[in-house]
């Protein structure tokens, strides 16, 4: 899947690991990355291969490296896990950007190249995102992304020892047609100024978008 900034390809654990590792362990990345995911953070790039090479052969989960087109470098991960093609549902997850990809256009298009395979290429009624409750930020970012709030499972996991309540968060297909419209605004050139910086922010044009759907 590639846009203008992002390039999401299948994880090559030979050619990939060495970049993401430093991406997202010190002294380049920030350890606090991991501190709701399921595992990491890793003594060594090697105990990062390991796992990235178990990813990257399950039948449950399909991983993508994310990779920063201006340079070529893969800067993190995402994934696309809980397939249920019988019912037209599919989570994104096991989402890790390394420091230089927070916060940038980049990571932002890669989320929507993940949606608009799930919707417009592959026809999903349902996609979804979960995150611990506790993270705040994950919940804040899948809201940005147009995600719905649908409610806290308790008690429903335990993770590197300690319990785990669930913030779930979901599109339907019914809603992602304004979604789109939004992200298509928002990565649009002419939304950026000559430094690069936003001109609209992304929830204000997917609500703006919203406002002038025909089924709102």
């Amino acid at each position: 899947m590639r846009g203008s900034h992002v390039l999401l390809r299948p994880i090559d654990v030979t050619e990939n690991v060495e970049s993401l590792y430093v991406a997202t362990h010190p002294p380049e990345g920030d350890p606090a990355i991991w501190t709701y995911l399921m595992d990491g953070p890793y003594a060594g790039p090697e105990e990062m291969r390991v796992m990235l090479a178990e990813a990257a052969s399950s039948e449950e989960r399909i991983f993508f490296a994310l990779v920063r087109l201006t340079d070529g470098r893969p800067l993190g991960f995402a994934s696309y896990l809980q397939i249920r093609p019988e019912f037209g549902v599919v989570e994104i997850g096991n989402i890790v950007f390394g420091s230089p990809l927070k916060r940038t256009t980049a990571a932002t298009e890669a989320i929507y190249l993940l949606a608009r395979r799930a919707f417009d290429d592959l026809g999903y009624r349902r996609l979804e995102w979960k995150c611990n409750a506790l993270n705040a930020a994950s919940r804040a970012a899948a809201e940005r992304f147009g995600f719905t709030f649908e409610g806290i499972f308790r008690n429903h996991q335990v993770v590197k020892g300690h319990n785990r309540d669930t913030a779930w968060l979901s599109i339907t297909d019914r809603e992602w047609p304004p979604i789109r419209a939004g992200f298509d605004a928002w990565l649009s050139p002419a939304n950026f100024d000559a430094d690069g910086h936003q001109l609209r922010p992304l929830e204000e044009l997917i609500a703006d978008a919203r406002r002038q759907s025909p089924g709102r």
